[in-house]
């Protein structure tokens, strides 16, 4: 399932299965499976926990996970299930002390996901605003000691416009850590500009959904 902006009223449903859906993904060489809780982000607390767990036992590849996810106990059970990396997002603004505990833990494996309108941080499945600017939110988790930050601009998010590359290379220029891009990729070329300005990797989901490219030539377009 997708939304578009984040809105819980502007979802599209692209299979009732979504084990299959990850394992094909995996055959067509997907480097890393990302899934999301939708539900969860929204309840504030795992809902699809045991779907989850089913993805990450079917696949070889890593699998990171998001969604709901603000208790250490949540988080230590998604990597019990199998999960290599597990992020967080409404955590990061609320709780930051949960962050560090989990960071003491797995430290390779906590994700910071930075979900912004216009700049500002949203929570709570997106519903919510902060008031705390993402870019000062991103280096607050760096000199916590997580491993990387994911950006998501919600105003691109499932719009296949294009990223907002000027905010991304900002987030670059700024952080020791890396940046992984999320919403708005729609065509391979955004793919490269993304590498050029510096992100280590880019989530990509209706754009294959959708047929605009294909992931097998992304994967070769990027590696060369």
């Amino acid at each position: 399932m997708r939304l578009v902006h984040g809105d819980y009223d502007r979802e599209t449903e692209y299979s009732d299965d979504p084990v299959q859906v990850a394992t094909r993904w995996e055959h067509l060489g997907a480097p890393l499976i990302h899934v999301v809780d939708l539900d969860g982000a929204k309840a504030g607390q795992p809902v699809n926990h045991d779907l989850m767990a089913t993805i990450c036992r079917a696949v070889a590849v890593p699998v990171e996970v998001s969604g709901g996810l603000r208790s250490i106990g949540a988080i230590r059970a998604a990597f019990a299930y199998g999960a290599t990396r597990v992020q967080l997002g409404s955590a990061a603004v609320a709780n930051p002390d949960l962050v560090r505990t989990a960071i003491a833990e797995f430290p390779a494996g906590m994700v910071v996901s930075i979900d912004a309108r216009d700049g500002e941080v949203r929570t709570d499945g997106w519903l919510q605003g902060s008031g705390v600017r993402a870019l000062e939110l991103a280096k607050a988790m760096a000199e916590a000691g997580v491993a990387r930050i994911m950006f998501t601009d919600i105003g691109r998010d499932g719009t296949l416009a294009e990223p907002n590359f000027e905010a991304l290379a900002e987030l670059v220029r700024a952080l020791p850590i890396p940046v992984v891009a999320s919403g708005g990729v729609a065509r391979i070329e955004h793919l490269l500009k993304l590498a050029s300005i510096g992100c280590e990797g880019a989530i990509v989901g209706k754009a294959l959904y959708e047929g605009a490219f294909r992931l097998d030539e992304a994967i070769a377009a990027v590696s060369r």
